[in-house]
């Protein structure tokens, strides 16, 4: 197998070495590593009004505790956006090795639009630094408030769940006959 030095292959092998180098220092650091995932759901409640609830889940992956840790999440328009229930912020004491905390709140919107939310904020602090340690949320995928749903593609998926384990036999069926059909029409070209 012959290497090639085309510069795509130079990239992946930079990408991956600098992937490793990171993975490396990662698991080799000594101190909490937090990671936090942003969910968001959409529920309609009437032709003018979406519910949307937002749940974070932060966890700490890391050797030690992280101290005074805060969860910030004012990326919601107030313009677009209002509360229903809970904040958009909250604390909490400590967050040990291999734990997890989890937040969630819920807003209600008014207005149609496709809203582009931000990662939740998170800081905290390391017993062996001063300075306070930030982390960063998920981002979340755009929001489509109050857009017409289009019923086909639910007309789709439930055809396709009903016929389609059917239609995929077909298939199968045809292009078995096809290949079966195929060599026998090519050899007897060849023959002539």
């Amino acid at each position: 197998m012959a290497i090639t030095n085309s510069p795509a292959m130079i990239v992946a092998v930079a990408l991956a070495a600098l992937f490793m180098f990171s993975v490396a220092s990662v698991t080799a650091s000594d101190g909490p590593f937090i990671l936090a995932h942003k969910k968001v759901s959409l529920t309609k409640l009437s032709s003018s009004t979406e519910r949307v609830s937002v749940s974070i889940d932060i966890y700490n992956r890391g050797s030690k505790t992280a101290y005074d840790v805060t969860l910030e999440d004012s990326s919601w328009d107030q313009e677009i956006f209002y509360f229903v229930t809970g904040n958009t912020s909250k604390s909490w004491e400590k967050l040990d090795v291999g734990s997890v905390v989890s937040h969630s709140f819920e807003l209600e919107s008014r207005v149609k639009t496709t809203y582009y939310g931000a990662p939740a904020l998170i800081t905290y602090h390391v017993a062996s630094k001063p300075k306070l340690q930030i982390a960063y949320s998920t981002p979340i995928i755009p929001l489509a408030i109050l857009s017409e749903k289009v019923v086909e593609s639910k007309l789709v998926l439930s055809l396709w769940g009903k016929y389609g384990s059917h239609v995929c036999v077909v298939t199968i069926v045809v292009l078995f006959a096809n290949a079966i059909a195929t060599p026998s029409k090519l050899s007897g070209k060849k023959r002539h």
